[in-house]
């Protein structure tokens, strides 16, 4: 990998962007990241992501030298955001649960790969923000659909057209992220809660994934409807039986995946 690291640890992943000097979203790092999610599925050896970045920023945003190229080429804007954009929505709909731990920086592109992830935890003086209106452009990786899920219409709109970010204490209080941390702690919360994660279930883990973000496609029924034959199906599994048998048992389950 040329601009991630990847370091798997207690069935956790920790994945590092490393791209200097800011971490730049070129549609390099973004075909490189939809690859290391195939190698993850594969390998059957995760069941957490952290995803955080190298030096001084998780992520200052696209690479604004590479829309110079995509002007002088024949494939377009539109083409390069609807690359992104289906990239960040298999990341959402990613049945291991990545979590973005935000410092310095997560700002246009870097913001909306973070607002991918399942949650954020950031670091209390990071930087979050689109700020693409400065440029007289827009967010184009699904920014203007996820950011108003998160903080609402009104304060999306207020973020969008002044430009200006916010912190990371205040995108807690907003409901962007779960969790603000002192720097030096992130890395650690991070971790310590991806262990959580990964000692569930993978498949109620992944269940509980698929129904949070049915509500994009389904109706309020039809949600109801696939909870309940989820529930049904999970009930049949391995993994249950040991579940049940571990709280009767007064102990720790130890599931296999199966």
């Amino acid at each position: 990998m040329k601009y991630f690291h990847v370091k798997k640890e207690n069935l956790v992943a920790i994945i590092t962007i490393n791209h200097e000097p800011a971490n730049a979203l070129s549609s390099h790092v973004l075909k490189e990241f939809s690859s290391l999610l195939d190698d993850i599925l594969e390998a059957n050896d995760v069941r957490a992501i952290i995803l955080h970045g190298e030096g001084r920023f998780f992520s200052a945003g696209a690479d604004i030298k590479e829309f110079v190229e995509v002007a002088k080429g024949d494939g377009g804007f539109s083409q390069l955001a609807e690359a992104g954009q289906q990239l960040f929505e298999r990341i959402e709909n990613f049945p291991i649960p990545i979590i973005a731990a935000i410092h310095g920086a997560a700002l246009g592109g870097g913001l909306e790969l973070a607002m991918s992830c399942h949650l954020r935890l950031v670091a209390e003086d990071a930087k979050l923000g689109l700020p693409e209106l400065q440029l007289g452009i827009i967010p184009g990786f699904g920014g203007t659909q996820r950011l108003p899920k998160y903080i609402g219409t009104g304060r999306a709109l207020e973020m969008m057209l002044t430009s200006e970010p916010i912190s990371g204490l205040e995108a807690v209080k907003l409901g962007l992220a779960n969790h603000a941390y002192p720097l030096e702690k992130l890395l650690e919360e991070a971790k310590r809660l991806a262990e959580k994660f990964a000692a569930k279930s993978p498949g109620s883990v992944e269940a509980v994934i698929s129904l949070l973000h049915s509500s994009k496609t389904l109706t309020y029924q039809e949600g109801m409807d696939l909870e309940a034959k989820l529930f049904g199906e999970l009930f049949k599994s391995e993994d249950a039986k040991e579940g049940i048998s571990a709280f009767i048992e007064k102990r720790k389950p130890i599931f296999k995946g199966n």
